[in-house]
């Protein structure tokens, strides 16, 4: 499970790649509230059964916001969006979105896995996989399964790993670190990073963010 500040930096990186002459450092800030704030149904789970992972790591509200965000900027004939803040606002809309989406839920789908379509569908799963090119036996993929239990002719299987519902689904985090309340005295963790790969994540994100705003406002 990715922390808080590799979901950052990720969506630092998105932002710098994808928001050419809008990038600045509001932008920035709104693009990182809208990624951190899956994060925050953390404290969710200290009230309710669907806490972390769960009731703000579901693709349906990236989903939502972006038909509602559509619908305003691009059907209405008078955008309330593109009046208020003009297209600077637009574009970074856009981008809070995908950032929600991607950097904000993506790394944890890949990762320990999230709740993707609550409450319509309460259940875990977690994107894993690999594509390989073999000598022997060609393309060699694992994310789509196209191979049936009977051994005929069927269709594919989705990829992710069920882990079970909400209710199954125990998640450790600093701020409830034994939500099955089992532990006396749990440990409380609170993660930077856990892998080589979310330490390069963390570096490359943070420092592409910092100096593509030296630059946007060295130019200034």
């Amino acid at each position: 499970m990715a922390s808080t500040v590799v979901h950052l930096a990720l969506a630092g990186l998105l932002a710098a790649a994808l928001l050419g002459p809008y990038f600045d450092r509001r932008a920035v800030l709104v693009v990182f509230a809208a990624t951190a704030f899956p994060d925050l149904d953390s404290f969710v789970a200290l009230v309710s059964v669907a806490g972390h992972r769960t009731v703000f790591h579901t693709f349906l509200i990236p989903i939502g916001l972006g038909v509602l965000w559509g619908v305003d900027t691009r059907l209405r004939d008078r955008s309330f969006v593109r009046e208020r803040w003009g297209q600077w606002g637009v574009a970074v809309g856009w981008m809070s979105i995908v950032a929600y989406a991607v950097a904000g839920i993506g790394l944890d789908f890949v990762g320990a896995g999230v709740n993707p379509l609550w409450p319509v569908h309460d259940q875990f799963y977690a994107m894993d996989g690999k594509v390989e090119l073999s000598d022997q036996r060609g393309v060699v993929q694992t994310f789509i399964d196209f191979s049936t239990e009977d051994g005929g002719d069927g269709g594919s299987v989705p990829a992710p790993d069920s882990r079970g519902s909400s209710q199954e689904v125990n998640v450790s985090t600093g701020v409830d670190p034994d939500p099955s309340g089992e532990q006396t005295d749990p440990e409380r963790i609170f993660p930077v990073v856990r892998s080589g790969t979310q330490l390069l994540i963390l570096v490359v994100g943070t420092v592409v963010t910092a100096a593509k705003l030296s630059l946007v406002e060295a130019g200034e």
